[in-house]
């Protein structure tokens, strides 16, 4: 208010009230997000979302190389494959190799960065450089070897393993990661989902498997480009074209199907005794996929149960009317599948029992009854106002963009977000939750503690 006062007063009421209207159409012009999507030649998508505020470009170059397609007996080869691709890159041509520390220096003489992980459903590489002409195109030419030719050196293998088993064989000391393992093997069987990364089947990984898995995945026809930057269509193109200009530009064969997870018939209830101060529940179900209609009922709906820290459901009746728990909370892992729904929180042992009881209470009659009005207004107000919080960054902005890319979500889903939320009912997210969840049928496991 005082910034309007100053520059009414000079400029008289109606200029001020001009400039006032200039100001609020600028704001509302950058809060719209037009995201363009196009096909290259070699088969890769792409999708855009201009951003010339600074000079910068985010790029993330997704496959459908995720843990899902892990072969079995290999949990971890994904993960593995993504982690050595910035241990070096193979000589080509009149280019020499680069170890794990040349590599690095030159990235870091770029004052750029390249690096991949992978998730349940996508192994992900990512860019970050400045837009100048001449320096992204060196660092596009660099990630282009990174991402196409990496070395895969045994001997950093060898040593990245016995990381990973150590750090495996200390988690499996901790309450946390038994109750977790459990839960997952309990809520997704078979499912590639719930596949544990062991020591064993870390020794079964070679760098040979990671370069067939390279080679079968990461190839030109099955990328889905996401960018955020000071860059156009044109220049997108440019930059993209460089990125995939080292990968085999074959033809793409459907990658074979994945089961999707099974519903559970009947309720699991697992009791582990272990020897802590705190015991580790996991309550939950397969929940539901990415794309499904049900997802923005979910997603507030579940604000309100337990995703909402302090002001949530579970949170009044199990913490703050009890006092059974520092914390608890509820959510959704949507993915390609039906990823868990899971309420989880942390109690004294031998209050387990009780705490178990109220967090079930609860969810059932939230799946029952549905939210309050005042609950769900509460909620629109918080989520409809920390929207811009989601994206105020491009690294941000490319995260959604990217989702939007994997899940095959409407390219205007950031520009309809607030309103999606805002046209949620009471009855919509009570339908969702119903047919979603069944209390009934859910497993709960316990580490420490009596028997639920």
């Amino acid at each position: 208010m005082m910034t309007i006062k100053r520059v009414a007063e000079p400029l008289g009421f109606t200029k001020a009230w001009c400039l006032f209207g200039l100001i609020f159409v600028s704001q509302s012009l950058w809060a719209a997000i037009p995201v363009q999507n196009w096909r290259l030649a070699n088969g890769a998508e792409v999708f855009l979302a201009e951003s010339p505020g600074i000079p910068m470009v985010d790029v993330q170059i997704d496959f459908d190389a995720g843990s899902r397609r892990d072969p079995v007996g290999q949990a971890g080869l994904a993960s593995a494959t993504a982690s050595l691709s910035a241990k070096g890159v193979r000589a080509s041509g009149n280019l020499p190799a680069l170890d794990e520390n040349a590599l690095s220096e030159a990235w870091a003489d770029l004052g750029a960065s390249f690096g991949a992980s992978a998730s349940g459903d996508r192994m992900g590489f990512a860019l970050r450089s400045l837009s100048y002409p001449d320096l992204l195109a060196r660092a596009a030419a660099l990630a282009a070897r990174q991402l196409a030719e990496p070395a895969l050196p045994d001997a950093v293998w060898q040593r990245e393993r016995a990381t990973r088993t150590a750090s495996i064989r200390e988690a499996n000391t901790r309450p946390g990661t038994l109750a977790a393992r459990t839960f997952n093997n309990a809520v997704y069987g078979s499912h590639p989902y719930g596949a544990e990364t062991t020591a064993e089947t870390l020794a079964r990984i070679t760098v040979a498997d990671m370069a067939a898995f390279h080679a079968r995945h990461v190839v030109a026809c099955r990328a889905r480009v996401s960018l955020v930057g000071a860059l156009n269509r044109q220049q997108a193109e440019t930059l993209v074209n460089a990125l995939l200009s080292r990968l085999p530009a074959t033809a793409c064969e459907p990658l074979p199907a994945v089961a999707e997870v099974v519903p559970l018939t009947a309720p699991v209830n697992q009791q582990l005794p272990f020897d802590s101060a705190q015991a580790h529940v996991y309550i939950g179900q397969p929940g539901y996929k990415r794309d499904d209609p049900d997802n923005f009922p979910l997603f507030v709906g579940n604000y309100i149960l337990g995703g909402g820290g302090f002001v949530s459901r579970l949170t009044q009746e199990v913490r703050e009317k009890r006092g059974l728990t520092y914390g608890v909370s509820s959510y959704f892992s949507p993915g390609l599948h039906a990823g868990a729904f899971v309420v989880g929180l942390q109690t004294r042992p031998d209050q387990a029992n009780q705490a178990v009881l109220v967090a079930r209470e609860v969810l059932a009659r939230f799946v029952a009854d549905g939210p309050t009005e005042a609950e769900l207004q509460a909620a629109k107000d918080n989520l409809v106002g920390g929207f811009a919080l989601r994206i105020d960054s491009n690294k941000k902005l490319l995260d959604n963009l990217a989702n939007i890319a994997q899940y095959r979500l409407p390219l205007d889903y950031l520009d309809t977000w607030t309103e999606q939320v805002a046209r949620v009912t009471v009855a919509d997210i009570r339908a969702a939750f119903a047919r979603k969840l069944q209390p009934g049928k859910m497993v709960t496991v316990v580490v420490g503690g009596a028997n639920p």
